[in-house]
């Protein structure tokens, strides 16, 4: 359950009448009243029902040797998912997802990297990447394709940077899990391909949503305003899954 934080009457994000991002944040309503009053003092508000920061997770080639304008474009992904106050989920890993992830921190953005490994040295040592660019690494000790799920299910938005065939696979599960996705056009790799992907699915409806665009700042402002008009409703293919704790 999530709480208005103008009523603060308590809600199924489900059934969320209305969802405003402010400063990276998203808050839920019970109607477009009380979003309304919201963003028109939104400081009034803000401790009384703390939002939570939606997250973008990034996903490309890891090889280091990339031409000049792939890693320039994914700087300035990480730049602009700062700018609107979101954290970035890599797989903390070399090549592309690293240059998000500098363009994320040098913005003075969050930065999460979700490693293969079982510790740092590991992370270093055996899988060979990076660890300068991230304010949290969280040790999976799953291995490169088993920490792909976690990447995928800890992202609200998701984007597709370039890539393989490793990275084919994170938008496979990304897909099947109804996500909202992300490509970035022009930034080579299976970018150019996934149009004709989509296309052999025969319209299967997993729930999931696949925009396209060339510049990151558009890309992030048509992923912001789906996710917020819709796709929080049903962020994924597990929504309607209903497991009681205790």
């Amino acid at each position: 359950m999530v709480r208005d934080p103008v009523c603060l009457m308590r809600l199924d994000p489900r059934e969320a009448r209305a969802v405003a991002e402010y400063q990276g944040r998203s808050y839920y309503f019970c109607s477009p009243q009380c979003k309304e009053k919201f963003l028109a003092q939104p400081e009034i508000f803000l401790n009384k029902a703390p939002g939570m920061r939606l997250t973008v997770g990034v996903m490309g080639s890891a090889d280091n040797e990339q031409a000049r304008h792939p890693k320039r474009v994914a700087y300035a992904l990480g730049k602009a998912v700062a700018e609107r106050g979101f954290v970035l989920i890599t797989g903390a890993c070399p090549g592309l997802p690293y240059e998000c992830a500098r363009g994320m921190t040098d913005a003075g953005g969050l930065s999460v990297g979700i490693s293969p490994a079982l510790s740092l040295d590991e992370h270093v040592h055996k899988y060979q990447s990076p660890s300068d660019c991230f304010d949290v690494l969280i040790y999976t000790g799953s291995g490169l394709m088993g920490r792909e799920v976690t990447n995928i299910r800890s992202s609200d938005m998701v984007i597709i940077l370039g890539g393989r065939s490793g990275t084919l696979g994170e938008f496979a599960i990304a897909y099947d899990e109804g996500k909202l996705i992300g490509v970035l056009e022009g930034s080579g790799g299976i970018t150019a391909k996934i149009p004709d992907i989509v296309a052999s699915f025969g319209g299967k409806d997993t729930g999931a949503r696949v925009v396209y665009d060339a510049d990151p700042q558009r890309l992030m402002a048509t992923l912001s305003e789906a996710y917020l008009s819709s796709h929080y409703k049903r962020p994924s293919c597990f929504c309607n899954e209903t497991v009681r704790a205790g």
